[in-house]
């Protein structure tokens, strides 16, 4: 296993050249209150070299310039965060946690706080899982048992931001879709009354609540309700439920920017007065090379004292290994 350090000897992780920024505007006098690294959908597995590849996005999050300054204050992770266990068996599973625990040991001297992706959801496809439903990690036990808390949801403050991490995966027949569940729902609803309205607020999702990118890969299917050919977007690639979201974010203006990954693709949207960030993926297309031209690679985001955001998309120079 390669360590933060050997990476950084042999020049993996050297000094990042940060791509143009995507950003709202800010104030004159605004000031980065947090930097997060966003990496998502890492899809860390035994094969294709993945542990390396992670091990060297770790070392090139840490190896980030800034004036003498910590670079980054907090790397949040997305979302399928191993390759899958929806549809693996126990021994499978244990392996892919296991090693996402012994690079994150090996190689990430940074906190990290984890969102709930669909492939770390344990045995939901239960005919090729093998599981029964009662088993004692099954669904998101054994993902909320990796990542240190008893819920698949969280919010905490850091650098004068609340951070609210979302569970937005929920199943759907023999799969999932996103969504959030009525107890989510109300706990989210009190998490953010008890926010100052002077707090800013950002909230991570694993699938976006709002994105435009399932639209360029849908057929039209169906007519909508005025009788017009229309689109048909998956309800397991944005949240379908994201009506609700707008309701709820306009009576808490200062809630500012929604991160989510789960597509593999950067985009950013700015609606109702809220931006929305999908970003590319740590594994680009699953280690096997970029994703619809989308690089291995973790977003840098800046949060300032004002409520804008700057996000970067950095490639962090993986290839793929045959």
């Amino acid at each position: 296993m390669l360590t933060r350090r050997s990476l950084v000897k042999a020049g993996l992780a050297g000094a990042a050249t940060l791509p143009s920024l995507a950003r709202a505007e800010s104030g004159p006098s605004a000031r980065r209150s947090l930097r997060i690294a966003h990496l998502t959908d890492i899809h860390v597995q035994p094969e294709l070299e993945s542990a390396k590849g992670l091990a060297a996005c770790f070392a090139h999050v840490q190896s980030l310039p800034e004036r003498g300054e910590a670079a980054v204050d907090l790397i949040v992770t997305g979302g399928d965060t191993i390759m899958d266990c929806m549809e693996a068996g126990r021994d499978r599973t244990q392996t892919q946690w296991d090693l996402w625990k012994k690079v994150k040991a090996d190689a990430c001297g940074l906190e990290v706080k984890s969102v709930v992706g669909n492939h770390d959801v344990w045995g939901w496809t239960k005919s090729k899982a093998g599981t029964m439903g009662d088993e004692h990690l099954y669904g998101k036990k054994w993902a909320c048992e990796q990542f240190g808390r008893a819920l698949p949801y969280e919010s905490f403050n850091r650098g004068g931001w609340h951070v609210v991490l979302l569970d937005s995966v929920f199943p759907h027949e023999d799969g999932y879709i996103g969504k959030i569940d009525d107890a989510q729902w109300d706990w989210l609803q009190r998490d953010l009354e008890a926010v100052p309205a002077a707090t800013p607020v950002v909230i991570v999702s694993h699938i976006p609540i709002l994105s435009v990118n399932p639209l360029a890969t849908a057929k039209p299917g169906g007519a909508g309700t005025d009788g017009k050919p229309a689109f048909s977007v998956s309800g397991g690639m944005v949240h379908v439920d994201h009506q609700r979201f707008q309701e709820l974010f306009a009576k808490h203006p200062n809630v500012k920017t929604c991160l989510s990954g789960h597509l593999h693709i950067v985009e950013r949207i700015e609606f109702g007065g809220v931006s929305y960030l999908c970003n590319g993926a740590v594994s680009a297309s699953w280690w096997k090379g970029k994703h619809r031209g989308t690089d291995f690679g973790y977003a840098v985001v800046d949060l300032h004292d004002d409520g804008t955001v700057e996000s970067r998309y950095v490639p962090y120079g993986w290839t793929a290994r045959t």
